[in-house]
């Protein structure tokens, strides 16, 4: 990551929730496309060593992300986004499960509700991230999971992605 760009990672036991800041050294249309395409997903959602493969991507209000987080062993984690409401170019609610590949849902994992908010800043763009559990034992079992780990070396891989592709 380059350290002059805002990165801010809160814990709000209370309400449940995280917040994530980030800011990325790319125009705000590429940003929204690293997040809402599988081609560009797949290249940066996991942390390394692991890997992102779609299965489906329907980018719309109504529509899913069903796809699989594989180590480096081969074992698939399947997860499902439902897709809620989306302004483009400036925020998305989605609600993601763990599930199988068939796409049921594990009731025994937590869900989690995101809503991303992106905000171009002249060359940069920041997003504001807020990840909701439905109690603090979920918000707990994610955390232990090493989401606070895991998620901030996905970050880390977009950035790098991010100067991959820019134009």
């Amino acid at each position: 990551m380059n350290s002059n760009l805002l990165f801010d990672f809160t814990v709000d036991k209370t309400n449940h929730t995280i917040r994530v800041t980030r800011e990325f050294g790319a125009e705000l249309n590429l940003v929204w496309l690293a997040w809402t395409t599988a081609e560009l997903l797949d290249q940066w959602w996991a942390p390394k060593p692991y890997y992102v493969q779609t299965k489906t991507l329907h980018f719309a209000e109504g529509g899913q992300w069903h796809y699989a987080m594989i180590s480096p062993e081969g074992d698939k984690h399947w997860c499902l986004a439902d897709y809620k409401t989306i302004d483009p170019t400036k925020s998305y609610t989605a609600l993601d499960a763990f599930c199988d590949e068939a796409g049921k849902m594990n009731a025994d994992m937590p869900r989690t509700f995101w809503t991303n908010v992106f905000t171009a800043n002249n060359g940069t763009t920041t997003v504001n991230i807020t990840l909701q559990y439905q109690s603090l034992a979920d918000l707990e079992k994610v955390l232990a999971m090493g989401m606070q780990e895991g998620f901030t070396m996905a970050l880390d891989n977009l950035d790098e992605l991010l100067l991959t592709i820019k134009k």
